[in-house]
């Protein structure tokens, strides 16, 4: 792994550089500084129409908007000048560097990506020219310039779960499931966190149901073959492994095949798992028409527009002519704000590179679009608000569960966390974007469908 990896996921764009702790004192004027923050103070002040938000400085206290019982006072405390122009030429991907090197503090950040949502069709003059320029060449760049091709698709596998898998094991469940469950009345449903707290095994109960219903989508029956693409851990190769089922499952991260493998070798189905370590536009070549159904669980998203053809024609390949089923879980943009061109983010930026998010409407598009009559679209199932309390369990867990061996265990393979700060914003990024997502799929504003395919005429059972 390169020592880059670690807050940053390559070479600091122009637009991190730019206003990076130091540029700005370097190389831009105090005046330009002041104009970046009466700007954003001045579109904060006509912009803040609902909801209450007072950010602090070393000079003075300002207030927007009207706080409410329903709704306190989110507070932002300005430790460095240079947030000014980092939010000026960075807009959102701005405050969360400043979050993450600890250039601000904020006393809820759902609380403040609230006001961002409530108001954001208020907010636009916050993203200047030159964010909107950098935005431009990103979307561009993302949906045309081979940013998913084999290469950069490994790299984007290893900058995102290569990590370690004792980093995940903190604050995962215990089956290591990284994709949304779904929650019942048995753990107080989707807010059950929020009324009576965070009980023990909910999660992994949750999760466990989110397996057992992926698995009755794809029809598995004992005997049947499964295609994964999309290791994870193990956790759906091994279930569906336990119901008789023989399993192929892809990954390009090396830590997850090393624990998928000891994960079936300890289930007992280590005869009946076999674990790729290869892109899907690789598959053996025995692969063809093999298989009684795929599952893929939240990595379309990690394919991109371009190869979303190759992808779904690898899968039309893969699958058995007469009976096959496909499901596929992806987060999704809903289809009022939905674009082919989707610029960078935080999330992009930080967590998984370059990702494409589809709508429900357009991935079924796309898959008869890439497959003419090969498949009929049988079933759609919005996940979407199970997400929130599955990310506020993460981040209690990952505030809980960093502790100080964890940290030794980071800083021994990734000399860059040596340094305190680093570390620190390392630990402060995956904390903002559980927010970040929380916020967004609790909102609508990002959601989660889940779809099924089936060869046509593929009925599931005699009914006539």
């Amino acid at each position: 792994m390169p020592s880059t990896h670690g807050t940053l996921p390559y070479l600091p764009t122009l637009r991190s550089r730019l206003v990076s702790a130091g540029y700005i004192r370097s190389w831009l004027s105090d005046s330009l500084t002041n104009y970046a923050k009466h700007r954003i103070l001045d579109v904060l002040r006509k912009g803040v129409l609902k909801g209450s938000l007072r950010i602090e400085d070393k000079d003075n206290t300002y207030d927007f908007g009207t706080s409410t019982d329903k709704e306190p006072t989110v507070i932002m405390k300005v430790r460095s000048p240079d947030v000014w122009m980092r939010i000026l030429t960075s807009a959102d991907i701005g405050i969360a560097e400043a979050y993450m090197f600890q250039d601000i503090d904020v006393s809820s950040l759902t609380g403040l990506f609230g006001v961002w949502l409530d108001n954001r069709d208020t907010l636009l003059g916050l993203e200047s020219g030159l964010s909107g320029i950098f935005a431009q060449y990103s979307a561009l760049a993302m949906t045309w310039l081979g940013r998913y091709n084999p290469y950069m698709s490994k790299r984007h596998v290893e900058f995102a779960y290569d990590i370690s898998n004792s980093f995940f094991q903190a604050f995962l469940s215990e089956d290591m499931m990284y994709s949304c469950p779904v929650w019942s009345d048995e753990e107080n449903g989707i807010n059950g966190d929020l009324k009576f707290g965070p009980t023990p095994g909910d999660l992994e109960a949750a999760q466990q149901r989110k397996i057992q219903s992926i698995i009755r989508k794809a029809r598995l029956r004992p005997g049947d073959r499964l295609l994964e693409i999309g290791s994870g851990w193990g956790a759906m190769a091994v279930a569906a492994a336990k119901l008789g089922c023989t399993v192929d499952t892809i990954t390009l991260s090396k830590e997850q095949l090393t624990l998928v493998e000891e994960r079936a070798r300890a289930a007992g189905v280590a005869d009946r798992i076999r674990v790729h370590l290869c892109d899907y536009r690789d598959l053996p070549k025995d692969f063809e028409h093999s298989f009684d159904a795929l599952i893929s669980t939240e990595m379309i998203e990690a394919v991109g527009k371009r190869y979303l053809p190759t992808y779904f024609q690898v899968i039309d390949w893969a699958l058995k002519t007469d009976r096959a089923t496909m499901v596929l879980t992806s987060t999704s943009q809903p289809e009022h704000r939905h674009s082919e061109y989707q610029s960078d983010d935080f999330c992009r930026r930080y967590h998984w590179p370059n990702v494409y998010l589809p709508s429900a409407t357009s991935l079924a598009v796309s898959v008869q679009d890439a497959c003419p009559g090969k498949f009929v679209f049988t079933d759609l199932e919005d996940h979407t608000f199970h997400y929130p309390r599955a990310l506020r369990e993460w981040g209690r867990r990952l505030e809980k569960n960093f502790t100080p061996e964890l940290a030794k265990e980071l800083q021994d393979r990734f000399p860059l966390f040596r340094d305190p700060k680093e570390l620190e914003a390392f630990r402060r990024k995956w904390l903002y974007m559980f927010a970040y997502a929380e916020v967004g799929f609790a909102r609508g504003y990002t959601t989660l469908p889940c779809w099924t395919f089936t060869r046509p005429e593929n009925v599931p059972e005699v009914c006539a």
